[in-house]
């Protein structure tokens, strides 16, 4: 019989801050870690399959959930749900297994208040200038849309003290190591507590370097 339940890691950041490249590292290199699929109401895209990319429903079928109180955690965007089954989670943690949630601070705040015991972790760039590098170097956006997104991450970065951790992903394989050491129950340097982080955080915030 199983005699100790798996932990909840939520994990955010701003786009461009590479939180997939990470997240998915950290899955590869932990066969007890499971990623927690989220169910949407929009529609498939190209090579996505449902179970594994997404769950996806219809908006009734969302709806029904709200409103029986199944879900740990959900949003609208424009014009479509996304959210997270509670006993989906409460599944694999009853079974032992740890799991990794992706969600923006807000889904993360949901959660916080519902699995209090849940563990937050917020990962950030390293500084601005290299966020928006970043973002420039996906070749994908306009000038237009790259001005939004490092205005949002400004903003969604205003709330990484509300987590239990923080990542500065200036190195991957630093970062990985990082995250794997929070699941471990050893990261002690990472905790949004610490004096030498949050000055290094404010750095970044402020737009200049992002000093050790």
């Amino acid at each position: 019989m199983q005699d100790r339940n798996g932990r909840l890691f939520v994990v955010t950041a701003p786009s461009g801050a590479g939180k997939t490249t990470l997240t998915r590292a950290l899955l590869a290199g932990d066969p007890g870690l499971v990623f927690s699929v989220s169910f949407t109401t929009r529609k498939p895209r190209a090579g996505e399959v449902d179970g594994r990319d997404y769950r996806f429903v219809d908006h009734a079928g969302f709806e029904r959930m709200i409103a029986a109180g199944e879900l740990l955690e959900y949003a609208r965007v424009f014009d479509n749900y996304y959210g997270t089954s509670r006993a989906a989670i409460e599944a694999h943690t009853r079974a032992g297994r740890n799991v990794l949630l992706d969600i923006d601070w807000q889904g993360a705040r949901q959660v916080r208040q519902r699995m209090p015991e849940s563990v937050l972790i917020f990962i950030l760039p390293p500084s601005l200038a290299e966020l928006e590098r970043r973002l420039r170097g996906r070749a994908t956006d306009s000038d237009e849309v790259i001005a939004r997104r490092l205005s949002e991450a400004r903003s969604d970065m205003g709330h990484w003290g509300e987590f239990d951790y923080a990542v500065v992903n200036e190195d991957v394989g630093e970062a990985v190591g990082a995250l794997r050491a929070i699941v471990a129950g050893q990261a002690g340097a990472n905790q949004t507590t610490d004096p030498a982080l949050r000055r290094r955080v404010a750095g970044i915030l402020e737009g200049g370097p992002a000093p050790g």
